[in-house]
């Protein structure tokens, strides 16, 4: 009989632990946990239902069968899951909040080009405070407290996914030095801007950042530029245009490394912080754009992306001498 009892405890056990080990696949709106979300129609910005999928849906993963590496990646663009499995693989919890950033569009074609107005109108989709007069972006609408609330809500929704690990003792804020910042194209040019107002633990970049003749990137950033990571496809129009190598530039990333060829370089690739890749897109730019968010063969280039030590970089090289820093906009 104590056998038998004893023999039922370890089987419930295993039980549980099996529960608790697995990969955690969370979605929610943010409508939901939030009752101070408000939709932005003046921002193409609202919770409506699109192809049968509410446009606040937010997403989160974390893999419990694998030791956490105690960074929170936050994705500020379309959830992506491919990559994003492949991130909780290594450690790392994921959230994609959604938060008012379609006001692109919006911005009167004759204020792109002036240098300081897009730059200003993400920081305050960031942050929910008053950054920019073309926007009235709230906070609970900000990228920083619907990620907050995300992650509240996920403690206690997904307990096995440990959570509260990125809050702080009362729970008013992120520790932020937990935080990666990333994204592809409008997601990682926003990651880089709040990063220069926010300090994180990193940030990575996807075809970013762009933000046309912007003077933000050559702010002084909280966040140390060694930080700072990006990877393009050099048929991408952003690159093509010069708009990303200025970024890079700007943000001073030629301190820690030259440019490095990915497909003629192996990981750790220099310890660079500006890698590109000339793989064969048959010359298709819109698909060089976002494939490097996509296609497995990229795995070893997101590692590095996302795990490299950040005290660990490359030489320091002069400017690319390519790179024209007075670019046209387009």
């Amino acid at each position: 009989m104590k056998i038998s009892f004893i023999a039922s405890l370890l089987l419930l056990g295993a039980a549980l632990l099996a529960q608790a080990s697995k990969l955690h696949e969370t979605s929610v709106r943010a409508s939901e946990i939030n009752l101070l979300a408000k939709e932005h129609p003046e921002l193409n910005f609202t919770f409506a239902e699109v192809k049968g999928k509410h446009q606040d849906l937010q997403h989160a993963i974390v893999d419990t069968r694998v030791s956490s590496r105690d960074r929170l990646v936050i994705w500020l663009m379309s959830y992506n899951g491919e990559l994003s499995k492949y991130l909780s693989g290594l450690g790392l919890h994921l959230i994609q909040p959604h938060y008012a950033n379609r006001w692109f569009s919006t911005v009167p074609k004759e204020m792109h080009d002036t240098g300081e107005c897009l730059g200003s109108i993400r920081l305050e989709a960031a942050t929910g405070e008053d950054h920019s007069p073309l926007v009235k972006i709230p906070k609970p609408d900000g990228l920083a407290a619907r990620s907050l609330e995300f992650v509240k809500w996920l403690v206690k929704e997904n307990p096995q996914g440990e959570w509260n690990r990125f809050l702080n003792e009362k729970r008013t804020d992120l520790l932020w030095d937990k935080v990666i910042l990333s994204g592809i194209s409008h997601g990682s040019t926003t990651s880089a801007r709040f990063a220069k107002h926010q300090k994180v633990a990193r940030v990575v970049a996807f075809s970013g950042p762009r933000d046309q003749l912007e003077s933000w990137q050559s702010l002084p950033s909280a966040t140390p530029a060694n930080r700072y990571f990006g990877f393009t496809h050099i048929l991408d129009k952003g690159w093509t245009a010069d708009h990303y190598c200025r970024s890079w530039q700007m943000l001073g990333l030629a301190k820690f490394g030259p440019l490095v060829n990915v497909e003629k370089t192996k990981s750790p690739f220099g310890n660079s912080r500006r890698l590109i890749t000339d793989f064969d897109v048959d010359g298709n730019a819109n698909k060089a754009h976002g494939i490097v968010v996509r296609d497995g063969r990229w795995k070893e280039v997101w590692k590095y992306l996302y795990t490299h030590p950040v005290d660990k970089v490359g030489k320091t090289v002069p400017p690319d001498p390519y790179c024209t820093m007075k670019i046209r906009s387009n």
